[in-house]
């Protein structure tokens, strides 16, 4: 069922890291934070400190659906600063979760941003034990109404990965909640789930379970990052199914295989606002040629590479993700040029 290259395509954007420029990291000793009692119990074995930094922060706030009458324990990480302007939203990429930010996420603090990280219903550590719908509706109708509860301004809205179509969604059906995008190593011409929408149930789940086995998740962190040492590996591996070994997570998987996913491809025209597009030099997921693409489809884009980076900037380069998102927020009067032709040549290779 699974390839090498759908493993590849389907765990490279869950949170982990890689070696910043290749050096051999060290081993991260446990601190002290105390993690809310709702995470489970295996945050505790995690040794990587933003990691655990982060997962400290980690609390839920209820949202009511509007399509389901539910109310779901939303999990997130707030702000440490309350602006007036508008705030940044971060999503993450397909079955991961707000850990995917730990390392980015304090710089832009640091820089002066009102950052929330919010985990997209399905995903990450809401409570789903009332396991409402984790479609494409269900999933939209949560994001509006956790941003009509707790932020109410238009956000700054950063998509990585599958994010990218979950945030192009979004704001082509509220506009009014949507300032800017900013879209990570988008992926956003899938058609959906594929054939996966049509397998029957056992099988799906069956391949669910396949997901989120430790051996496998190793495997995939080891196709995904070169020349790791066994811990951080078996660290990372940790931090990207964590949200996985949750009660829920199964059911929510598979119900948002069935439903077909998004399928954002034919209305990426219609997206009119200003866009940052960044993307890692060496995505080995995505085809560049595709970044290229989006570039020309977005009416008000501009595209800008990590160098020596590849399908996870965010993780693999947060300084320079961050400076990118600083000078696409404070640049109004004077707007980023685009990528010059030897660029745009350099991506279509």
């Amino acid at each position: 069922m699974f390839t090498a290259t759908t493993i590849s395509a389907s765990f490279s954007p869950m949170g982990m890291v890689t070696t910043f420029n290749r050096r051999r990291l060290p081993v991260f000793r446990a601190s002290g934070e105390v993690f809310p009692s709702f995470l489970p119990k295996e945050v505790e074995k995690i040794e990587d400190p933003f990691a655990r930094k982060l997962a400290s922060r980690i609390e839920r706030l209820p949202v009511e659906l509007s399509i389901s009458n539910n109310c779901i324990m939303s999990s997130c990480v707030k702000p440490v600063i309350q602006k007036s302007t508008n705030p940044l939203v971060l999503l993450h990429g397909f079955d991961s979760s707000c850990l995917e930010w730990r390392y980015t996420m304090p710089l832009l603090e640091q820089a002066g941003f009102e950052t929330w990280a919010i985990d997209i219903l399905g995903w990450g550590f809401s409570d789903l034990e009332k396991l409402p719908l984790c479609n494409v509706e269900s999933k939209r109708d949560h994001l509006y109404q956790f941003w009509k509860s707790y932020i109410g301004r238009p956000m700054l809205l950063v998509g990585p990965s599958l994010g990218a179509a979950v945030a192009i969604d979004f704001a082509l059906n509220h506009p009014e909640a949507v300032d800017k995008l900013i879209l990570i190593d988008a992926s956003v011409y899938a058609e959906g789930t594929g054939g996966l929408a049509r397998l029957p149930k056992f099988v799906a789940y069956a391949g669910v379970s396949l997901l989120k086995s430790l051996p496998l998740r190793i495997y995939a962190t080891n196709l995904t990052f070169s020349s790791l040492p066994l811990n951080t590996c078996l660290d990372w591996t940790r931090i990207g199914r964590l949200h996985c070994l949750l009660p829920w997570w199964e059911d929510a998987t598979v119900d948002f295989m069935n439903s077909g996913g998004y399928n954002v491809s034919a209305q990426i025209d219609q997206v009119l606002n200003e866009t940052l597009i960044i993307w890692g030099e060496d995505d080995q997921i995505i085809d560049s040629k595709l970044a290229v693409r989006l570039h020309c489809e977005l009416p008000n884009a501009i595209i800008r590479q990590v160098p020596k980076c590849g399908h996870i900037p965010h993780v693999e380069k947060p300084d320079a993700v961050t400076n990118l998102i600083k000078d696409f927020i404070e640049t109004e009067t004077n707007p980023l040029p685009l990528l010059t032709e030897q660029e745009e040549k350099v991506l279509l290779v």
